[in-house]
Formats: C-alpha cells, structure tokens, sequence
C-alpha cells in the first residue's frame, strides 16, 4: 500500500512540475573573412537575414555570400536555407493575420452600417410606398374630379346653346308677334274704314229710298 501511495506521489509531483517549452529558432552564425573558424569574425548574422551567394565550395562546406550593407564574408553553407526562417515566416503570418483582422474587423463595421443603411431604405421605400399610395388616390380622385367637372362643362356648354336658341326663338317670336299685331291693327283700321264707308253709304242711299216712296204714294 505505501508502495502505490509513493507511486502515486512521484506521478503527481511529476504531473504539477512538467511544463511545456519550445525549442526557439533564434540563431547566429558567423561571418568570417575565409573559409574555416580560424578565420576573423566579420558579423554576427541573424536568422531570416538575406543574403546574396556569390559562390559556393562544397569541399569546405561555405559559401561566400555578400549582405544587404555590402558586407562581403564566408558562412557555413548549410545554414543558408532558400525560404525565410521559421520565425520571420511566422512574423509575417501574424502581420497578415493582424491585416485580415483589421480587415475583417471593418468588414463588419461595413456590414453593421449597411445592415443600418438597409433598415434606413427599407423604412424610406416604406414610406416611399405609401406616398406612391396617397398619391395614386389622390390622382385617382382628381381623375374623378376633372371628369365630372368636364362633364359639367360640357352639360354647361350644352345648356348655353340651348339657351342661346331658345332666345334666337324667342326674339323670332317677339318679332312674329310684334307683325302680328301690327298686321292686326292694320285689318281692324281697314275693317273700320269700310264699317265708316259703309255707314256712309247706307246714309247716302236710305233718303233716296224715302224720298221715292214718299213720290210714289204723291203720285197715287
């Protein structure tokens, strides 16, 4: 039993004090004026630092490389690689993650203010759309307005030609009337006339019809 308990004891002193680390990439080589680390050291060289290879020799091992001041030296050739190193790969990953964050970050700010703009247009052709539906029965009732009063100035037309007529018949009329009279006048003045003449007449002839009588009956 103490023998599980001791177990036990390491296993778990073990599991509080394990941590994890990472092998880091930072190295430095040398740059030297030959070829072999008898040579003088020129500079200390970084990882992920650019160098240009003028040439190479593969019995020693270096190559000769010049840096971006003009620096001319030997380095180990093997610790010359054709991509940048692990770490720079990984610095310009955080600098291009950090963009699309940027990125994405205002992409979201965008699609939060279109999501606005969107809900401002979609209230305004909301409102848009009733206008349209005023106006439509506004126009609608004006269409009906116009129409009746165009028919009311067409009836009002219709009327005044009637009226206009009925006073031409009636000046006709007046007229008819007013020679009608005159002619009337003009047929009793005659019928008088002849009554007077008449009378006249009769007046002349009545004494003769006496006086023959009054002869006839002398002469019996």
């Amino acid at each position: 039993m103490k023998i599980i308990v001791f177990v036990l004891g390491i296993f778990l002193s073990t599991a509080l004090y394990a941590e994890t680390r990472y092998i880091t990439d930072q190295l430095e080589i040398t740059l030297r004026s030959g070829e072999s680390t008898k040579h003088q050291i020129l500079r200390m060289l970084r990882s992920g630092t650019a160098v240009e290879v003028l040439e190479t020799n593969p019995d020693t091992g270096y190559s000769r490389v010049r840096t971006s001041s003009g620096l001319e030296g030997w380095v180990i050739t093997r610790y010359l690689d054709k991509t940048p190193s692990a770490r720079q790969r990984l610095a310009e990953a955080e600098k291009k993650l950090a963009a699309l964050e940027a990125r994405n970050r205002q992409f979201d700010q965008n699609v939060s203010s279109l999501s606005k703009e969107k809900g401002s247009l979609q209230s305004q052709i909301r409102k848009l759309t009733q206008e349209n539906q005023e106006l439509s029965a506004e126009l609608t009732r004006i269409k009906k307005t116009s129409a009746s009063a165009l028919a009311l100035d067409n009836e009002n037309k219709a009327l005044k030609i009637k009226l206009r007529k009925l006073e031409a018949d009636y000046q006709m009329t007046q007229e008819e009337n007013a020679a009608l009279k005159d002619r009337t006048a003009r047929d009793w003045f005659m019928v008088g006339a002849g009554v007077i003449l008449l009378g006249m007449g009769i007046g002349l002839v009545i004494p003769k019809i006496r006086w023959r009588k009054k002869s006839n009956w002398s002469s019996l």
